[in-house]
């Protein structure tokens, strides 16, 4: 009797030692930021906008340094660069040179470009600190409207009503002809910059807060929530442990939707009058300076309203992209 040709038992048996051998890939998990990541490297245009967000910042951070190897110090004075008869800049588009990138302001002289740079501080500082207090205040009170509902959520819902429905413009300026020149240890301009993040930021987080109520509205009644809560949880422990981190993503896109809307708020309130103190540097104030000077120097209005308008614009895309990176229902 012959040998089969093949031993099928050796075979599966040699074959099992060989898929020993070799290691198995592991099966890598991705978190929904990762996901969210990934899903914004795609996204070009929003990549473009965080890229000018980021320069931005880096220049209103290293203002000093920056003025100090390309310009000149922003309120000194170079009046051998105006035109004595008509104080306008001497010179084409406004004066520009090698050693003003910008030109120079009529009358004064003062270096556009360094102006520019240390506006950039004002405008970015005043529009990140009065997001950063709607959101930790529409956070607090859209998150317990949610979760409480009843006479809370009709009570904390009438204020925001109210205050959407508030003219926060005049009331900003009518503020600030009344503050005093030095308050709580800040004087000058700090005492503008302080009112303008307060009024900007209260008047600014119902938006967030209805937001979040929606939200909460939503995930209140979600299994883990019912979870947490029959296992003897806490209302704080549910509001902040269970609810706050599924809540992140919108708040993170509502953010960056509501700096733009800030630097205009107080680009308008420094053009108005209501911003900060002369000779502190503000892009609004460049700009009001600027309409009595349009048509006989044209590159002062022009350089404030390109760096409020690429700023904005800067913001917006970054903003979209996030937001569309963190929908789980998106296509991109």
């Amino acid at each position: 009797m012959t040998a089969p040709l093949h031993d099928t038992s050796a075979a599966e048996t040699a074959a099992v030692d060989v898929a020993a051998d070799v290691p198995a890939k592991a099966i890598e998990g991705r978190s929904p930021w990762k996901i969210a990541w990934v899903r914004l490297k795609r996204d070009k245009v929003a990549l473009a906008g965080g890229v000018v967000v980021l320069f931005l910042i880096l220049v209103a951070v290293f203002a000093p340094l920056i003025v100090s190897a390309l310009g000149h110090p922003p309120n000194d004075f170079h009046e051998d660069k105006i035109d004595p008869l008509f104080g306008t800049p001497i010179g084409s588009w406004g004066g520009m040179s090698s050693d003003f990138l910008l030109g120079v302001e009529p009358v004064n002289g003062r270096d556009v470009f360094s102006r520019l740079v240390y506006g950039a501080r004002i405008s970015l500082l005043v529009a990140f600190l009065a997001a950063l207090f709607a959101v930790a205040l529409g956070t607090v009170f859209g998150i317990i409207a949610g979760y409480f509902g009843g006479w809370v959520d009709a009570a904390i819902s009438r204020v925001m009503d109210v205050l959407l429905a508030f003219p926060q413009l005049l009331f900003i300026i009518a503020l600030v002809s009344v503050l005093p020149n030095s308050l709580w240890g800040f004087s000058g301009s700090g005492v503008r910059i302080g009112a303008l993040i307060v009024v900007i930021g209260f008047f600014g987080w119902p938006y967030v807060g209805r937001i979040v109520r929606g939200q909460t509205l939503s995930l209140r009644e979600r299994e883990y929530v019912e979870a947490a809560r029959s296992l003897g949880a806490g209302r704080a422990y549910i509001l902040f442990k269970e609810l706050l981190p599924n809540l992140v993503a919108p708040i993170t896109v509502y953010t960056t939707l509501m700096i733009p809307t800030n630097v205009l708020s107080e680009a308008a309130l420094s053009f108005l009058g209501a911003g900060v103190k002369p000779p502190t540097a503000s892009w609004g104030q460049m700009l009001s300076k600027a309409k009595e000077y349009y048509e006989a120097d044209p590159m002062f209005m022009i350089a404030p309203g390109v760096a409020i308008f690429i700023t904005v614009l800067a913001f917006n895309l970054f903003g979209d992209g996030v937001r569309d990176a963190l929908d789980p229902k998106g296509s991109r």
